[in-house]
């Protein structure tokens, strides 16, 4: 076994930790990665405080990885020693499902195994994530990752750019198209700086006009303030695609209000609590209302040869693993400009 280093949850709310655990050999396929950089996503927050339900302790979060292969099996075949690779939000699947077998592992019919909270496909051995100095994964659920990003700056495109970049694809974002962008955080400015490298019209929806100025940077069009009524009777019925990025409750029946004909808004943000749609607003202008979850490690690969054609990096603070906690509770506040970086070289 390998022993490893990391930060973990020992209960429900608790703050993280240090932790020693350890890691499986690698078998004949599996990749053995140094870790140097893990993201800090809202879901980790959301699974360490069991906000979803259904959380494993002890816990190490993490599902935006990036490091260095250390180790390969006799029989990989996709890596070598010293490569540059990335580990996302899941580890391994069923591979033998419609959705596997077409590249979409995220949507497995049997489950997907997730980097961390999750069990392996024995159904026993816990999954254990990225705040850590190692992880092993199969070669075919790992990312090669560009040569021209940082794999600080990169880290986040692995849950984060996946995020955004799969339903702007699915929905064809691009020329001619007006898309929104509801919240401006670590989803959102990712979600900015992919629409307009794919060409469509960007506008952002946050709750104040502070961020403004760096939504222009960014690449948006335009930004309004959603907590001004008026925003939402100028853009009634304008926008073709809206993509919402919060994970607090909002009345989605106002955003639905901003599509036009034949419109959706994709949800990429888990609200822990449920909210009402209002029928009428999805029949009456043929409207539809989509959830998208990350993506593929196909469509992923392509995500990030998209990002490094475009030299789009996340904007990030690197954090050292002991100011874990003090990170959680700024971005509760929003307190982030726009996503949290663990250097893993602290542990």
């Amino acid at each position: 076994m390998i022993q490893v280093k990391g930060y973990a949850a020992q209960k429900a709310s608790a703050p993280l930790e240090p932790y020693s655990f350890q890691r499986r050999q690698p078998g004949e396929h599996d990749v053995v990665i140094d870790i140097k950089y893990c993201g800090i996503c809202h879901t980790d927050i959301h699974q360490v405080t069991d906000g979803w339900g259904g959380s494993v302790y002890p816990m190490v979060p993490g599902h935006e990885i990036t490091g260095v292969v250390s180790q390969i099996g006799p029989k990989v075949i996709r890596y070598k020693v010293g490569d540059k690779v990335g580990v996302g939000c899941f580890v391994d699947s069923c591979r033998k499902c419609g959705p596997c077998q077409r590249g979409l592992e995220q949507y497995c019919q049997e489950g997907m195994t997730t980097t961390y909270n999750g069990f392996e496909r024995d159904g026993k051995t816990q999954t254990q994530g990225g705040y850590s100095t190692k992880i092993v994964v199969d070669e075919n659920y790992v990312l090669k990752m560009p040569e021209n990003i940082p794999l600080d700056r990169a880290a986040p495109l692995l849950c984060a750019g996946i995020t955004l970049y799969s339903p702007l694809s699915h929905w064809k974002a691009g020329p001619g198209k007006k898309v929104g962008i509801v919240g401006l955080g670590g989803l959102g400015h990712i979600g900015v700086k992919i629409s307009h490298a794919l060409g469509a019209e960007v506008t952002v929806l946050s709750h104040s006009l502070a961020k403004q100025d760096d939504a222009k940077k960014l690449g948006a069009d335009k930004f309004y303030a959603t907590s001004d009524p008026q925003t939402f009777a100028n853009l009634k019925g304008y926008f073709d695609l809206i993509i919402n990025t919060v994970s607090s409750g909002i009345d989605l029946n106002a955003y639905l209000d901003l599509l036009t004909l034949d419109g959706a808004m994709v949800l990429v943000g888990m609200p822990e609590t449920e909210t009402s749609v209002g029928a009428f607003l999805l029949a009456g202008a043929r409207r539809t209302l989509a959830g998208s979850l990350i993506g593929g490690i196909r469509e992923t690969q392509d995500m990030l040869d998209f990002c490094s054609k475009h030299n789009i990096a996340c904007d990030i603070e690197l954090i050292p693993i002991q100011k874990v906690n003090e990170a959680y509770k700024r971005i509760l506040k929003s307190d982030v400009r726009y996503r949290f970086v663990i250097d893993a070289n602290s542990l």
